[in-house]
C-alpha cells in the first residue's frame, strides 16, 4: 500500500527527578548527602532511510513515545537516560507543523537525521546542592517535562525522470521496458493508482530513477480524475517525460491533450512549467496515419522541445529515447555539482571575508586602546 501523507504525535520522554539520601555507611561518620541525578528522557529521532518508499507505517501507529528517564538513587547513582526513539522514513520526506504549518525539515539524503522531539532533562540530586552553609540539604530537582508536538509527513519521491499524460497512454507499460519496475498494466484508463519508481541502466556505469505518475485529465486540479495530489512526486524531477498517444484508437487530438497537461501542470504550479520536458509519441506501432504524429512533432519543434516517437509494445524507438533521458539527466547532475561547489567557494570567500574584517576591527580597538593607556600614563 503506498501512502504519501500522514499526521504522527510525537512524545519525547520526560526526564528522571533526583533523588533525596544520605549516605550511611559503617565507618564513615557524617557521610552527608547522597541522591543522584535524574535520568534524560529519550528523544524521538527521524532517520531518512532509501529502502523505504512509504508512509503506511504511520496508518496504524499514529503516536509514537521514547521513553522516560529514571529517577536518581542514593550513594551517588544518576538515573538512566529514556530510551530514544528512532524512525525510519523514505528519503524525499518532508516534516511540517500540523499547528502552525511551518516547514521542520527536509529529508533528501539517505540517513540524515532530525530530533523532532527533544526530551526532558533530569532533575539535580541533593547532593548538588551541598554547600559549607547547608551541608544536610533535602531538596531536589524534578524532571522536565518532555516536548510533545503533532506533526504532518508529506512524501515527495525524488526522481530524476517524471513520466506524465493522460491515463492509458503506455506510461507504466514504457517503465515496465526499460526498468525492472511491474505496475499494472491494462486496457482500461486509471489503471495506475499510485505512483510507481524505476530505476533504468542508461550505459555500462550509468543509472537514473523513473517514476510513473497515475494519469491527468482536463480539470484535474479542481479534482477531476484522480486530482493533482501525485503531481507532488515529481516537483524534484530533473526532466519531464510527456506521452502522447498519436494512435487513432484515441478519440482525442495529440495537440489538444498536450496542451491540457501543460495548463494542468501550471495549474499545481507554475515552476513546473520550467522544468526541461521531453515530447514523446507513444503507440506508434497501432498508428494508421501519420498526420497526428506530425502534427504535434510541428508543435514540439515550435516550442524548442526534444521529441520521440516510440511503441513499448515492439520497442522501437525505446533505447534512443532511454539514452537521451539518460544523457540529459547525466547534464542536470554535472551542473547542480558544479552549481554546489560554486556556491560553497562563495561562502567560505564571505566567511574568510568576515572574519578579517572582525580580525581588523577587533586589532584597531586594542591599537586604541594602548595609545589611551600610553597617553594617560605620558599625562600623568
Amino acid at each position: 500500500m503506498f501512502v504519501d501523507e500522514a499526521k504522527i504525535s510525537v512524545l519525547a520522554g520526560n526526564g528522571g527527578s533526583g533523588c533525596v539520601a544520605f549516605r550511611r555507611e559503617k565507618y564513615v561518620p557524617r557521610g552527608g548527602p547522597s541522591g543522584g541525578d535524574g535520568g534524560r528522557g529519550g528523544h524521538v529521532i527521524l532517520r531518512a532511510n532509501k529502502q523505504h518508499n512509504t508512509l503506511v507505517q504511520f496508518r496504524f501507529k499514529p503516536i509514537q513515545e521514547a521513553g522516560h528517564g529514571h529517577p536518581g538513587q542514593g550513594s551517588d547513582k544518576s538515573g538512566c537516560a529514556g530510551a530514544d526513539l528512532l524512525i525510519e522514513i523514505p528519503v524525499g520526506t518532508i516534516v511540517h507543523d500540523a499547528e502552525t504549518g511551518e516547514k521542520l525539515f527536509d529529508f533528501v539524503e539517505h540517513e540524515q537525521e532530525f530530533v523532532v522531539a527533544r526530551g526532558g532533562r533530569g532533575g539535580r540530586g541533593n547532593a548538588r546542592f551541598a554547600t559549607s552553609t547547608n551541608q544536610a540539604p533535602r531538596h531536589f530537582e524534578p524532571g522536565t517535562p518532555a516536548e510533545e508536538r503533532v506533526v504532518r509527513l508529506e512524501l515527495k519521491l525524488l526522481a530524476d525522470v517524471g513520466l506524465i499524460g493522460f491515463p492509458n497512454v503506455g506510461k507504466s507499460t514504457l517503465i515496465s521496458r526499460v526498468s525492472a519496475a511491474h505496475p499494472k498494466i491494462a486496457d482500461y484508463p486509471f489503471t495506475t493508482l499510485q505512483p510507481s519508481l524505476g530505476v533504468v541502466a542508461a550505459g555500462e556505469y550509468d543509472s537514473f530513477l523513473m517514476a510513473d505518475i497515475p494519469g491527468l485529465i482536463e480539470g484535474a486540479h479542481e479534482g477531476h480524475g484522480l486530482g493533482i495530489q501525485f503531481l507532488r512526486h515529481i516537483e524534484r524531477t530533473r526532466l519531464l517525460c510527456h506521452l502522447v498517444e498519436v494512435s487513432e484508437f484515441s478519440s482525442r487530438d495529440p495537440v489538444e491533450d498536450f496542451d491540457v497537461i501543460v495548463q494542468e501542470l501550471g495549474s499545481f504550479s507554475p515552476a513546473m512549467l520550467e522544468k526541461p520536458m521531453v515530447v514523446v509519441a507513444s503507440k506508434i506501432d497501432t498508428m494508421q496515419d501519420s498526420e497526428r504524429m506530425d502534427r504535434l512533432k510541428a508543435l514540439a519543434e515550435a516550442r524548442d522541445l526534444p521529441f520521440f516517437a516510440i511503441s513499448a509494445v515492439t520497442g522501437e524507438g525505446i533505447e534512443q529515447l532511454k539514452y537521451y533521458l539518460g544523457s540529459r539527466v547525466h547534464e542536470s547532475r554535472l551542473a547542480a555539482e558544479e552549481n554546489a561547489m560554486t556556491d560553497a567557494m562563495e561562502n567560505a570567500a564571505e566567511n574568510a571575508m568576515e572574519d578579517a574584517m572582525e580580525d581588523a576591527m577587533t586589532g584597531a580597538e586594542e591599537n586604541a586602546t594602548e595609545n589611551a593607556v600610553e597617553n594617560a600614563a605620558e599625562n600623568t
